[in-house]
């Protein structure tokens, strides 16, 4: 077995793990005492302005953004005063690179970028230049640092730095010169022993890590803290491509140790001074253990719709006519499908599963490690001119240039693999869709239902698997039949120290280096598709809410309440963006949420209006605001983009009604927009519909006194019975948020 979990207390002493009960007859001290001896520790309390470690107010070292977050956040700080960046903060261009949907509107944004960046003093990274972790980790990323990104991925813990993706509103707090705060968060270690196989590649260790972890929550909300022998073995690259998945289990952030492997590496990127030894402390406690063998990891594959829907490829093809038909109910369930899903077992064929695409691309993939394995594991032999076919996209220019000095990228190409820019599409469904009934592998970071580009209410269903690019290559070498690259007889060796040098000739050349140099005069350049953010009112005396949608999934991802692709072009109109609101998972949830929204439009001018009477339910008009909410039993696993839940806000929604929520950085967005983030634990039993009703008496002057408990009745059918909805651990300035209507209005107050 690769990986044994210990969800107990334990400490590290001597070299090994002391459980948390035998601590005192080891001369340990209390675990209060002795978790100051982790990483994480020692980087939370640099970064603290706050005199209590218990609740942290964090300031950041650097920001990053990309251009389907940095225009909301940038308006938002706008709106509430900002004057100039506070600190470095870097805005690429990875994710609608292409400009291929909506008009002028993608550039659009670049252009509004490159004038924010002139204006209050940021970096900008033009399109086609580097993924934003990519660019970031080149830049940015150095032991004892702390980096805030407003993607889910920002994970730079393999440079012993400790990055957290978070929803644009905590951005643009920074950018205001407040603090991100959050109680201390557990600290779970993982301890790295042995070396991985020739063959297996950081995806396959990553996937192994998701899906040990994610089902359980044994690290949700938590920093994971990796450090142990088997660090020594790992290159930089490879570290990192384990790191940058740790997003997938629902953990907070990471840290690593470091080593001379780091310093190294740091010395090509000409930071060499930053290098600091990073480790944990001897009888150092930890919340939890997460013990992993390198030498025992497989080759894996994550089926659809999941990361943690991970197995081994053995296991995969010893079974996969079950695993397969499992994948085709699960599509039809979460997809919604009512003519079935295209088949999957159809592409077995004398016992051999045939993909049909494989894409290795982005903050995981596209590092030069992988790309050099692929290139060596192909030697420029055919992939075959039959239905499968590849492609390459380098995390950055560097790593292009690298790439192409070296060789690789003409051998890539002359065994048919298509190289790309350095753009993140393929990761959320804008680059690379497969068809319909297509079967594509990819190291990659997500393979969520939606996000590959599927369009289930057209009739357009397309699966993604994750692998890494040693197995594609594999995969790619026998025309498409899937293969792990173990299997081969000749597999190159990752070596921890991979030969590269480091050329930022192309950003030297393109990038605008404004940190620090804001120019008040320069003005900001509108686009026609960038919208300010819709006036949003204060929280009324009482609610009385309508169930606009209704998911009973185990979980719900930020995908399915805002889906990727296309619909990115318009995240800077606020308005338009919102008319996709859960369109792949719930295509009536708009219309609901309009003509309640309108009710209360209604209501505000006239509250004696028949109509809105009626809808009042007898209770006043005056003191009685109407709004929406969304009820799922577990929302918000994924990305950390705002629009999942500012989306909900501009259509009138004013709470989410959750057993629990996936996410931090959800619930946060949720509270940031102005939203209630409701949590009731036996709400699977209430058995919610569209148009039930709830009914929230008092509900302003409850949030106010700090009360946990809020006295409701949920009303059904025309029966009302009362029920309890909870806030737990909400603070005292997340209420006066949601109290002023939204973090804006917060601000402006």
């Amino acid at each position: 077995m690769s990986i044994k979990l210990t969800q107990s207390g334990v400490y590290y002493k001597n070299g090994a793990f002391v459980p948390e009960q035998d601590g005192p007859a080891a001369g340990l001290p209390a675990p209060q005492a002795a978790k100051s001896g982790t990483m994480a520790y020692g980087i939370l309390k640099a970064h603290n302005t706050y005199d209590n470690m218990a609740d942290l107010k964090i300031k950041f070292d650097a920001m990053a953004s990309h251009d389907i977050t940095y225009v909301g956040i940038i308006q938002t700080a706008r709106a509430s005063g900002l004057t100039e960046f506070p600190l470095p903060y870097v805005l690429t261009n990875c994710h609608n690179s292409l400009c291929a949907v909506g008009g002028t509107i993608n550039e659009d944004d670049h252009v509004f970028g490159l004038s924010a960046a002139k204006k209050y003093g940021g970096e900008f990274v033009p399109a086609h230049q580097a993924v934003i972790h990519s660019y970031m980790r080149e830049r940015y990323a150095a032991p004892g640092r702390m980096v805030l990104g407003s993607d889910s991925h920002t994970r730079y813990g393999a440079y012993g730095c400790m990055a957290i993706g978070e929803g644009g509103p905590e951005l643009a707090r920074q950018l205001l010169s407040k603090t991100y705060d959050i109680a201390y968060p557990r600290v779970i270690a993982i301890h790295l022993t042995g070396a991985p196989r020739p063959g297996v590649g950081p995806q396959d260790v990553a996937l192994a890590l998701i899906g040990a972890t994610f089902q359980i929550g044994a690290v949700k909300n938590s920093v994971m803290e990796f450090f142990g022998p088997g660090v020594e073995s790992l290159s930089m690259d490879y570290r990192s491509g384990i790191d940058v998945m740790t997003t997938e289990t629902a953990c907070l952030s990471s840290i690593w140790s470091t080593d001379g492997i780091v310093k190294e590496h740091l010395d090509v990127l000409g930071r060499g001074d930053q290098f600091r030894a990073q480790a944990p402390a001897d009888g150092a406690y930890y919340d939890g253990l997460i013990e992993v063998d390198l030498s025992a990891v497989e080759p894996m594959i994550a089926l659809p719709f999941h990361p943690s829907n991970a197995f081994t490829i053995r296991d995969f093809k010893a079974n996969m006519a079950d695993m397969l038909r499992q994948v085709e109910e699960d599509a039809v369930r979460q997809l919604e499908l009512k003519n079935g899903a295209p088949s999957l077992t159809g592409k077995i064929v004398n016992g051999q599963f045939h993909t049909d695409q494989g894409v290795i691309a982005g903050c995981s993939g596209g590092t030069y490690q992988n790309l050099v394995r692929a290139a060596e594991i192909l030697k420029g032999q055919p992939i075959g001119s039959d239905a499968f076919w590849l492609s390459c996209y380098p995390g950055s220019m560097p790593i292009n240039l690298e790439l192409t000095k070296n060789g690789y990228i003409a051998s890539l190409m002359a065994a048919g693999a298509s190289i790309r820019s350095c753009f993140c599409g393929p990761c959320f469904g804008a680059g690379d869709v497969p068809a319909n009934g297509a079967f594509s592998i990819r190291h990659s970071t997500r393979n969520f239902p939606n996000r590959e580009g599927s369009k289930p209410s057209d009739g357009q269903v397309s699966y993604v698997a994750l692998m890494d690019a040693r197995s594609i290559a594999a995969t790619a070498l026998n025309g498409g039949v899937l293969t792990a690259a173990t299997e081969l007889p000749d597999v190159p060796v990752d070596a921890a120290r991979e030969p590269y040098h480091y050329d930022d000739s192309a950003y030297r050349a393109r990038v605008y280096f404004g940190v620090g140099k804001p120019r008040p005069d320069a003005e900001l350049v509108f686009g026609p598709n960038i919208a300010d953010w819709p006036e949003q009112v204060a929280l009324p005396e009482n609610l009385l809410l309508t169930a606009c949608a209704a998911i009973y999934d185990a979980v719900t991802t930020t995908d399915e309440l805002i889906p990727s692709g296309e619909t990115s072009s318009y995240r800077s109109n606020p308005l338009r963006l919102s008319e996709f609101a859960l369109s792949r998972k719930d295509p009536q949830y708009v219309p609901r949420a309009k003509a309640v929204l309108a009710l209360e439009r209604k209501r505000r001018e006239n509250p004696a209006d028949p109509e809105v009477q009626e809808a009042l339910l007898g209770h006043d008009g005056a003191s009685t605001g109407l709004g929406s909410f969304i009820m799922a039993l577990k929302p918000g696993d994924g990305s950390a983009r705002e629009q999942a839940a500012s989306c909900q806000r501009v259509l009138g929604g004013c709470a989410n009604l959750a057993a629990e929520y996936a996410t931090k950085r959800y619930r946060s967005n949720v509270v940031n927009w102005g939203m209630l983030p409701f949590i009731a634990e036996d709400v699977a039993a209430w058995n919610i519909q569209s148009g039930d009703r709830l009914w929230i008496p008092g509900v302003r002057k409850a949030l106010d006194s700090m009360s946990e408990i809020v006295e409701a009745v949920l009303i059904q059918d025309g029966q009302a019975r009362p029920v309890k909805l909870r806030l737990p651990s909400m603070t005292r300035e997340e209420r006066d948020i949601v109290l002023a209507g939204c973090l804006i209005n917060y601000y402006a107050k």
